[in-house]
């Protein structure tokens, strides 16, 4: 669900504890369903505004009901700063938001504290706006429950009233015991802390997100043939799509669980290629005969005195016909060796995978502490590894 770094999610609109703010293009398609859904609401406590008036307060309320989804993912963000996790970006998308978290946390508590942050912050939103609605709005005759389930009249109480009422079921939705939602990572927390595995943790809350998806949708249907009615397509195009988000999230999980059973595999030395040097000005086929007689898997450009100076590329040399290769140097199909592609030999798991990231290339050289050729890495051969998940 995240984005890559250098690619934009929408329109930045600020930086919130250093933590950068944007909004994707498709909050438009929200916004213009909760203007459209929530109009009605509207209008019945606010009379006399028209249809143009009480759309133009139900789009109001949808910026506002974004605001708060905002603070909802600043919590998170926050809680995973105190523990030093470092937070890329929030993105306001059109089912709410997201919190890209680079890093993991540490322990199955700070997990649980990061986790139940923002449902925290949602029903307490919701809790504040209550009581200033049972405060300044409401006769304090009136039945709690009514007021719950009857909106105000009047423009500012029943602004209040809606996003009281939506932070509250914001909060206890977030709770529902699976991956991606908030509950689910509360509910891994726990099978973490108990099993020690944080992989476990993860396969259960995926597969409980994957159950909460079809009784999303299931449910509804099955009320609706319960009472003997038709099923309001509207209402289940919604819980479709709220469905569809939790299971797509959740089968991601359930990939990332895979594929960190795959990490002990992952080993830099294991993988690696035997890298034969080669001085830039040699001929391709004469650097592809010698490269063969010596075993090596792959070509490092060294200069003449021995120091590499850039990797020759794999998808060069199969690109390079075979009649031009005795024309062909190695040094014009070599990328320059940047620091950020020469990686240590002994990396392994997920910090091999970190260190490739930073720069994502073909292939990486690899070296000994004491700065010695080791071999070259291939990003293929890393694939290989996941080849399946």
């Amino acid at each position: 669900m995240s984005t890559p770094a250098n690619q934009s999610p929408g329109l930045r609109i600020g930086s919130p504890f250093g933590i950068p703010v944007y909004v994707s293009p498709t909050w438009l398609i929200v916004a213009a369903f909760i203007t459209f859904t929530f109009q009605d609401v509207f209008a019945a406590s606010l009379p006399g505004y028209g249809v143009v008036g009480s759309s133009a307060v139900a789009l109001v309320f949808a910026v506002l009901l974004y605001a708060s989804v905002l603070l909802h993912e600043l919590a998170h963000c926050v809680v995973a700063k105190h523990y030093g996790l470092p937070v890329r970006r929030i993105v306001l998308y059109m089912l709410g938001g997201v919190s890209e978290i680079e890093r993991e946390p540490e322990t199955a508590g700070r997990e649980f504290n990061v986790a139940l942050a923002g449902p925290l912050l949602s029903i307490g939103l919701a809790a504040v706006g209550y009581a200033v609605s049972a405060a300044l709005f409401v006769d304090g005759s009136v039945n709690p429950l009514h007021m719950a389930v009857h909106p105000p009249m009047g423009l500012l109480p029943v602004l209040i009233w809606q996003l009281w009422l939506s932070n509250l079921i914001v909060g206890i939705f977030n709770l529902l015991p699976g991956l991606p939602l908030d509950g689910g990572r509360l509910l891994r927390a726990g099978v973490w802390k108990v099993t020690k595995d944080s992989t476990r943790g993860t396969l259960a809350a995926a597969w409980v997100g994957r159950s909460v998806a079809v009784i999303i949708v299931a449910l509804p249907l099955l009320a609706s043939v319960m009472a003997g009615q038709n099923a309001d397509w509207g209402n289940m195009l919604w819980s479709i799509l709220l469905a569809s988000f939790i299971w797509i999230g959740a089968s991601q999980s359930l990939k990332v669980a895979r594929v960190r059973t795959r990490l002990p595999q992952l080993r830099a030395r294991l993988l690696a290629r035997r890298a034969f040097p080669v001085t830039a000005e040699v001929p391709l086929s004469e650097a592809l005969r010698r490269a063969g007689d010596a075993g090596a898997g792959a070509m490092v450009v060294v200069d003449h005195e021995g120091r590499p100076v850039g990797i020759v590329s794999e998808a060069a040399i199969n690109a390079t016909p075979e009649q031009r290769r005795p024309w062909v140097t190695v040094g014009s199909l070599s990328r320059t060796l940047e620091p950020s592609l020469v990686l240590g030999a002994d990396l392994e798991g997920e910090s091999l995978l970190d260190a490739m990231r930073g720069t994502p290339a073909a292939e990486y050289l690899l070296v000994e502490q004491g700065g010695e050729i080791y071999g070259v890495l291939a990003t293929a051969d890393v694939n290989r590894v996941f080849t399946g998940v």
